[in-house]
């Protein structure tokens, strides 16, 4: 909580109907910020350390989600153009992740959802130059789920001891949400060594929306259309 002030610089900036934080090194959910409501799960230590969360906008509809998982993952349902599940993951880079607990949080997911994190696998096919056992993981994860990745090649994370950048933050979606879904990376750290992933639903602009075409029947010369039809 000593770095609260850098998520409402990005709640200011970006007025986001829902954050989802990982590495939030919290031991309890006696915390407030204004305007969300916050939904957290602690790695179970006895320092802080790890730990999701996910802040959703105070005027939308949300719940919560209660997950049965070994995952460091959080996630609610909230109603946006349409009720959405999120979930927030943190897979530590230094952890044996089981590829049943991933299959199992997807089980319980209801669709459509969003998972976004700090998953820590590096692969070609998200920015990486090369590919680590993790990311391997990933992609058979995303594989055997039909998952969409709203990542390219965008690198999500400076990496300080090498002064590098990195691709490990990633956005996954179902594959009903994908065509509404934009993703971009803001290039403030915010006092942070990864940059914030600002996701899109293009469903909430209305110069996007879809009007379905409407016509006046009674201008029709229906006795010529009659004739046309033989």
């Amino acid at each position: 909580m000593n770095k609260s002030s850098e998520p409402k610089d990005i709640i200011n900036k970006h007025n986001p109907a829902c954050i989802a934080l990982q590495e939030t090194y919290l031991k309890t959910d006696k915390h407030y910020i204004r305007n969300y409501e916050i939904f957290s799960e602690h790695h179970i230590q006895d320092r802080a350390s790890g730990g999701v969360a996910l802040l959703a906008a105070s005027h939308i509809p949300s719940m919560s989600l209660n997950l049965n998982t070994n995952l460091q993952a959080v996630a609610i349902r909230i109603q946006m153009q349409s009720l959405v599940t999120v979930c927030s993951l943190y897979l530590p880079p230094s952890e044996r992740i089981s590829q049943t607990d991933l299959n199992n949080l997807i089980s319980q997911l209801p669709s459509p959802f969003i998972i976004l994190g700090d998953l820590n696998g590096h692969s070609p096919f998200w920015g990486s130059t090369d590919s680590n056992s993790r990311g391997l993981q990933i992609e058979q994860f995303l594989a055997d789920h039909n998952l969409c990745l709203l990542n390219s090649d965008e690198k999500t994370h400076f990496h300080l001891p090498t002064r590098t950048f990195h691709s490990v933050d990633l956005a996954i979606s179902s594959p009903s949400l994908l065509p509404f879904l934009n993703l971009t990376i803001d290039n403030d750290l915010y006092n942070s060594d990864h940059f914030p992933l600002i996701v899109m639903d293009n469903r909430h602009n209305p110069a996007n929306s879809y009007c379905p075409p409407r016509y006046i029947l009674n201008a029709a010369n229906w006795e010529k259309f009659t004739y046309l039809q033989h």
